[in-house]
């Protein structure tokens, strides 16, 4: 027979806000975003593969490892890092580490618009980094809003929906009490203005909208 359950509805509130932290963190946008991108940039599925996980690896696989690996040897307060003290450690593992899979398109003549996504991405995190030093800045909030803007400037304004997923993030930073409501919308609209600015501004006005 069903149990019911016996949760209470604030309870079930703040489950529902950890899945959404978890399901949309900036790791798992960054790991999707680039085959995304790769897909509107390439001709075939070969080619989207290598330039997608090229740019997935450095920007979010491997600097998540970095994360993962000081959580669990208890440098940092868990895979979010929610003391901005502790960010400058994965901050300059994910610079490195972003600005090594730049190098590794231009040299392999990657498509403009994954070269594109990769400079708005590095820019982007190099702004929220210089914020995080005085303020923690919402990095959730600010991937989600950038990811959001970057498809609708390749995928045209139909695409501009995703502003509720960026919503969504913002909601359950603050009902996880990782940030205040201040926090998550300066985030998401660093994220929009800053790496979605800059990646319109490197193609040069070659977007859909």
């Amino acid at each position: 027979m069903p149990t019911r359950d016996s949760r209470s509805p604030g309870e079930r509130g703040h489950l529902l806000a950890r899945l959404v932290t978890e399901l949309l963190a900036p790791w798992v946008i960054v790991l999707v975003l680039p085959l995304v991108v790769a897909g509107r940039a390439t001709a075939g599925f070969g080619s989207t593969l290598l330039w997608g996980m090229v740019v997935a690896l450095t920007s979010s696989v491997l600097p998540m490892g970095v994360v993962v690996w000081g959580s669990r040897t208890g440098r940092w307060d868990g895979h979010h890092v929610r003391d901005r003290r502790g960010r400058l450690v994965p901050f300059t593992a994910l610079i490195v580490l972003s600005l090594l899979g730049l190098a590794l398109l231009i040299a392999g003549d990657a498509p403009e618009k994954l070269i594109a996504l990769d400079i708005s991405m590095i820019i982007s995190l190099f702004v929220t980094g210089t914020v995080t030093v005085f303020w923690k800045i919402s990095m959730h909030t600010a991937v989600a809003a950038g990811a959001v803007t970057v498809l609708a400037l390749l995928y045209g304004p139909a695409l501009l929906w995703g502003a509720l997923v960026t919503l969504a993030v913002a909601w359950s930073r603050v009902a996880v009490r990782d940030h205040t409501p201040a926090q998550a919308t300066i985030g998401a609209l660093t994220g929009a203005v800053v790496g979605g600015g800059s990646f319109a501004l490197l193609l040069g006005g070659n977007t859909a909208l």
